[in-house]
C-alpha cells in the first residue's frame, strides 16, 4: 500500500516548482491589485456593498461545498446584524447560520490577529453549536480522538467503499497542529498568497477535527488572503470558487495527499482557482454599480418603502420571476397593494409586464431591458 504524504521521512517539509509557481503569483498579484485599486475609486457605501455580497456568498458556498444548504436571507440578515449594516427586511437567523458567520468574520475582520489552538475550538464549536453534526453527536471544540477508527475520507456505499485519504493518527494531531500553528504565526519568508494555499493543504491533510475541517481550512485561507490583501473587506470569494470546481479540489488534494512531499499540483491548482475567483469578481462589481447608477437614476423619483424593498431585491438576485404573490408576501401586504405597487411603478417606466403567459402574470425591470 502507498504511503500518505504525511507518512513521508521529511514530512511536513514541502516542495514546489518555482519557476511554475512564481508565473501564477505574478497573475494573482496582478490581478489582485487591479481590483483592490478599482475598489478604492469606487467611495465607501459601494465598497461595503461589494464586501457584503461577497461575504454572504462566500458563506453560502462554503457550506454548499459540504452539502449542507443555508438560507440565503438568513445569512445576510445574520451579517447584516453583527456589521452594523441597516437593511430591509432582517429575518431570524438560526444558530448553525450564526456560526458560519461568525466564523468568517472572525478570520477576515481580525485576520492579523494570532492562530491558536483556541481560536481553531471557538470556530469548531461556532459550527457545531449543538455538539452535532446532523443526526450524529460530535467532540466540539477539541481534536479528534478517532474512538470509531481511523479518520478517512471514504465515497461509495456500503460494500463498495473507497478509500481516498486516510488522515494521520489521533494520538499525533495535537503536535502535528502546535507544528502548523507556529508555521502559521512565524513563517514570514514566504508570499501570503503561497502560504494561504500550503496552509490550506497542510490542515486539510491533517484532518483535526471530526468534522468541519474543510469549512474550517476554508476559513483559514480566507484569513490569510485578507493578510495578503491587507485590507479587511472582501472582494472575491475562494469558497465560491471551489465549489464550482468542486471536483478538481478533490481530485487533487487525493493525489498530491498520495504523493510525494512535491506540492506543486496543489500550488498551481490552488493559484488558478484563485485566478478565477478574482475574475468572477468583476460580476460581483458589476452588479453593485448597476445597482448604484439604478438608484441615481431614480433619486427624484417618489417610492414607497414596499417599492424600495421589492426592488432591492431585484437588484441583489430574486429567486424565479416578481408576482403580485411573491410581492404581497416579501412586503407583508395584501394582492390588492401587491398590484397598486406594481402598476405604479408600472406607469413610473420602472418595472414591465413580462410577455409570457401563465397563470399569473409576472414582471422584470423595464430599466435594464432596456440597456
Amino acid at each position: 500500500m502507498p504511503l500518505y504524504i504525511h507518512q513521508r521521512a521529511n514530512w511536513p517539509t514541502f516542495t514546489w516548482d518555482d519557476e511554475l509557481i512564481v508565473k501564477l503569483l505574478g497573475s494573482v498579484r496582478h490581478l489582485q491589485g487591479k481590483i483592490l485599486g478599482r475598489m478604492e475609486s469606487l467611495g465607501f457605501e459601494m465598497q461595503v456593498e461589494a464586501s457584503f455580497k461577497t461575504l454572504v456568498q462566500d458563506i453560502l458556498k462554503t457550506s454548499e461545498i459540504e452539502g449542507e444548504l443555508l438560507s440565503a436571507e438568513q445569512v445576510r440578515s445574520s451579517l447584516a446584524k453583527r456589521l452594523g449594516l441597516e437593511i430591509s427586511g432582517l429575518v431570524h437567523s438560526d444558530r448553525n447560520v450564526d456560526g458560519v458567520v461568525d466564523m468568517l468574520l472572525d478570520a477576515t475582520q481580525y485576520a492579523n490577529g494570532p492562530i491558536t489552538v483556541d481560536r481553531l475550538f471557538g470556530w469548531h464549536s461556532s459550527l457545531f453549536p449543538s455538539g452535532r453534526s446532523g443526526r450524529f453527536s460530535i467532540l466540539v471544540g477539541e481534536w479528534r480522538k478517532d474512538l470509531k477508527g481511523r479518520m478517512q475520507v471514504v465515497s461509495g456505499g456500503i460494500g463498495r467503499e473507497k478509500v481516498h485519504f486516510e488522515a494521520p493518527p489521533a494520538h499525533i494531531v495535537p503536535a502535528e497542529m502546535r507544528l502548523l500553528i507556529d508555521w502559521l504565526n512565524h513563517e514570514i519568508r514566504l508570499d501570503p498568497v503561497i502560504k494561504a494555499g500550503i496552509a490550506h493543504f497542510w490542515f486539510i491533510t491533517i484532518h483535526p477535527f471530526e468534522d468541519g475541517n474543510g469549512r474550517i481550512a476554508r476559513a483559514l485561507t480566507d484569513l490569510l488572503l485578507t493578510r495578503a490583501d491587507g485590507i479587511p473587506e472582501r472582494f472575491y470569494s475562494m469558497s465560491s470558487q471551489i465549489r464550482i470546481e468542486r471536483k478538481g479540489y478533490y481530485k487533487v488534494l487525493e493525489n498530491c495527499q498520495k504523493g510525494l512531499l512535491d506540492i506543486t499540483d496543489w500550488l498551481v491548482w490552488f493559484l488558478t482557482c484563485l485566478l478565477n475567483a478574482l475574475e468572477s469578481s468583476e460580476e460581483t462589481l458589476q452588479k453593485v454599480l448597476e445597482k448604484h447608477n439604478f438608484w441615481i437614476k431614480l433619486k427624484d423619483v417618489t417610492l414607497n418603502k414596499r417599492q424600495t424593498k421589492v426592488l432591492n431585491k431585484l437588484l441583489d438576485g430574486f429567486d424565479g420571476k416578481l408576482t403580485t404573490v411573491k410581492w404581497a408576501k416579501i412586503t407583508k401586504t395584501s394582492r390588492d397593494s401587491a398590484l397598486r405597487d406594481i402598476q405604479d411603478l408600472i406607469q413610473k417606466n420602472i418595472l414591465e409586464k413580462d410577455t409570457a403567459g401563465g397563470r399569473s402574470s409576472s414582471y422584470s425591470f423595464k430599466e435594464f431591458n432596456n440597456e
